[in-house]
């Protein structure tokens, strides 16, 4: 079984969600129309230059500071809440621009001062999220407070409940050893990832014809010497240099080279050294798993499984637990069916009647079997899917559901950070604009190498008659194909950016009254529903067919085409869904309640995959050491999107604080399933069901209960309680897979 899993980006934004007071705009306001934006990056006037970052993180603290000291002096009221709400808005303008800045900007001295003020901001956030005075205004807020609306209520609970997952309820010392493991945990998750980067491995494959030819270019070549062919004594044979490469077996290199190598050996070599780096993060692994688990007894929490999960809707490992284990009952059967055929095609084509199906096989034979049993060719299928096409398949998109436009604006000077960035305002005819968009979405070197959706600004409603547009930016990493001046994405591409699409969508179409709540900042095994749902449009032909045309001959994309895609797509769903329950269960075992003495991981891992899954474990690996979900929630595409803590924030140098969420992609699957086929199936560009998505989904962010979302959007069809939690309805997922 392949290690790899193609991630689902991740969503960064910062989560210390705490209202502005005032009406007036401030330095941290986004300008946002094209004819008044500032001169600055983003459209902050304060970022002209790099070192604003400086004075930017300076008054975000003196504004922070007056905002506490207007905390102070208010009696318990729903202000409270729209002050602390002023606060996160103010920091989180720093937090996520710098985050956007650090893993996009081309400039160096940029990069450098986000960092800097990165690290600066972080001390701060540490002052906030131990701050008791604001704990306190949170509490009487909640239990005396005339609240006067579910959204307020709402927030003031989930703002006591942050604050208290970082135990400022505990006593001091408890609380220092809590502050300490959290340090420890973050400082652990950055190893982690660091030793990722750092040590990939490599295999060095000679001769240079064993690797296949359209990868050639991507690797380095290297050279041996050896003896050329010669009827002359060995000692007068004229040396020859071999040419090779070597393959530095990082997860995209690894991916192609177990699709593509149709050498069994560079195959075996490649996946053997990909998956047995990097050989430090089990030690950093036994470490982390134990600051966890030491957190959450302190916390009052038998594992921190049951601490990282008690606030979304699954509540507990024993909702989360018999939900995975149901599915895999239920998909094994099946999934020892292609595991069997996958096994069997090996074997006629290799002519070996006996020959065992290894992990280095799955993916070279699943793509031959594929290819062969639909005729795809995907240099052919690419040819239909120009970026600049799928650009205007987003804007088909919104149009045909929510009658709004993308309207293509000016960047101001100074606004944007590469020149082929693109900033797009979402408007509707009756309500204006909605919110704004910037898309980088080409590779570049020193680019954040995924794809992913970056708050800038979240929603929030300044009074009666004004409301903080959101702004967001989707980021990805296509390439422009060899001899062309656009990228043509494979469909995979497609289905990601639609994807991204969705996050950005569930942002710019949320009308919360606090940014605590705004778009995607729900709770976390809900979050990732509408981005899986948006994956379903970019497989629908009667989407493609308004946007997928040949790049050179205009030609609408064949419906024979996309039937045949579709079938490749369902050809090993259940193998692949298999795959994330197995992902889903390694998370959970591994942060769940410990044994004495800890067993070590490895073996855990062997056993899990022996029990769950159809295929062998390699002896002498360990996948599991660069799988970053462990660390961080991140389908990524990542990485915890959603828990809106003040203790929590997910971004990048703050990693391994959330994990124990893999399981959050199954309940998205289901429930994008249900909703898709109950919802959007019969006629998916219609005006009435992206009024449906809209109002009783993407609007409410995560100012909603999520269960109470849930059944009044869709009834009982999509979910049942379980052991005091919340699992979703996977039927309609079951009938997608003829299970």
């Amino acid at each position: 079984m392949s290690a790899l899993i193609r991630r689902k980006a991740p969503i960064f934004h910062c989560k210390l969600s705490l209202y502005r007071k005032f009406t007036t705009r401030s330095v941290f306001d986004v300008s946002v129309s094209a004819e008044n934006a500032d001169n600055g990056l983003y459209g902050f006037e304060i970022l002209k230059t790099a070192k604003g970052f400086r004075r930017f993180v300076d008054e975000a603290i003196e504004r922070s500071g007056e905002l506490i000291s207007h905390i102070s002096q208010l009696p318990p009221s729903i202000e409270i809440i729209r002050v602390m709400d002023e606060i996160s808005d103010t920091v989180c303008s720093v937090v996520d621009s710098a985050e956007l800045c650090r893993n996009t900007h081309p400039d160096r001295e940029f990069v450098e001062e986000a960092n800097k003020a990165s690290l600066k901001i972080y001390e701060y956030l540490h002052f906030l999220n131990t701050n008791h005075d604001l704990y306190n205004a949170v509490i009487k807020a909640e239990r005396e407070g005339l609240l006067q609306t579910k959204e307020a209520q709402r927030a003031a609970h989930t703002l006591r409940v942050d604050f208290e997952k970082g135990g400022i309820h505990l006593c001091a010392g408890k609380l220092e050893r809590v502050n300490q493991l959290n340090i420890e945990i973050a400082q652990l998750g950055r190893d982690f990832s660091e030793n990722i980067i750092t040590d990939p491995g490599f295999v060095d494959i000679f001769p240079a014809s064993r690797i296949p030819k359209h990868m050639q270019h991507l690797l380095k070549p290297i050279y041996r010497t050896m003896s050329g062919a010669s009827k002359e004594p060995l000692g007068s044979r004229d040396m020859v240099k071999e040419k090779g490469f070597r393959v530095t077996t990082d997860p995209g290199t690894l991916s192609s080279i177990l699709k593509w190598a149709s050498d069994a050996e560079v195959r075996k070599q490649s996946y053997t050294s990909g998956n047995s780096v990097p050989r430090a993060n089990l030690g950093v692994l036994d470490k982390l798993i134990a600051a966890r688990h030491e957190l959450a007894e302190i916390m009052g929490y038998k594992s921190y499984a049951q601490f990282a999960v008690h606030p979304n809707i699954a509540s507990s490992p024993e909702v989360v637990m018999p939900f995975l284990l149901d599915l895999s009952k239920i998909v094994r059967h099946k999934a020892d069916e292609e595991f069997k055929a996958i096994r069997d095609f090996k074997r006629k084509i290799c002519n070996e009647d006996c020959a065992d199906l290894e992990p280095w096989d799955e993916a070279y034979f699943m793509g031959m079997m594929k290819s062969s049993t639909f005729n795809l060719d995907s240099s052919v299928v690419a040819s239909y899917f120009p970026l600049s096409q799928c650009i205007e398949g987003l804007k088909v998109l919104v149009k045909s559901l929510f009658g709004a436009t993308f309207r293509n604006i000016p960047l101001g000077p100074g606004e944007s950070w590469h020149p082929d960035v693109l900033k797009m305002s979402l408007h509707h005819p009756e309500e204006g604009d909605l919110g704004y968009l910037y898309l980088d979405l080409y590779s570049r070197k020193g680019k954040y190498p995924g794809c992913a959706h970056f708050a800038i600004k979240g929603g929030r409603r300044l009074s009666e008659t004004e409301y903080q547009l959101p702004v967001v930016a989707l980021v990805c990493n296509f390439s422009a194909s060899p001899g062309s001046s656009t990228a043509r994405l494979n469909h995979w591409e497609v289905e990601t950016l639609f994807h991204e699409f969705g996050h950005a969508l569930h942002s710019l179409l949320s009308r919360t009254d606090y940014q605590h709540f705004s778009g995607t900042r729900m709770v976390l095994d809900l979050a990732e529903t509408p981005a899986n749902l948006f994956e379903y449009y970019a497989w629908d032909y009667r989407v493609l067919r308004t946007f997928a045309r040949h790049y050179s001959s205009g030609e609408v994309i064949p419906e024979k085409l996309v039937e045949s895609m579709n079938g490749a797509r369902r050809m090993f769903a259940v193998t692949e869904l298999q795959r994330q329950i197995f992902f889903s269960l390694i998370d959970q075992t591994l942060f769940g309640e410990q044994s004495a003495p800890q067993r070590d991981t490895v073996s855990i891992v062997a056993d899990l995959k022996q029990q769950y899954t159809s295929w062998n474990h390699v002896e002498g690996t360990h996948w599991h050491t660069r799988f970053n979900h462990l660390i961080n929630y991140g389908a990524g595409d990542i990485h915890n999107p959603t828990m809106l803590s003040i203790n929590h924030l997910h971004i990048n140098d703050n990693l391994g604080l959330v994990s124990v969420g893999y399981y959050s992609y199954l309940y998205a699957k289901c429930f994008a399933a249900t909703i898709w086929q109950e919802v959007c199936l019969e006629d998916p560009l219609c005006l009435n069901t992206g009024s449906v998505l809209r109002t009783e989904f993407l609007q409410h962010g995560g100012a909603k209960d999520p269960s109470h979302l849930l059944k009044d959007f869709m009834g009982d069809r999509v979910l049942r309680c379980c052991n005091g939690g919340i699992v979703p309805d996977a039927s309609s997922l079951f009938i997608e897979m003829n299970l």
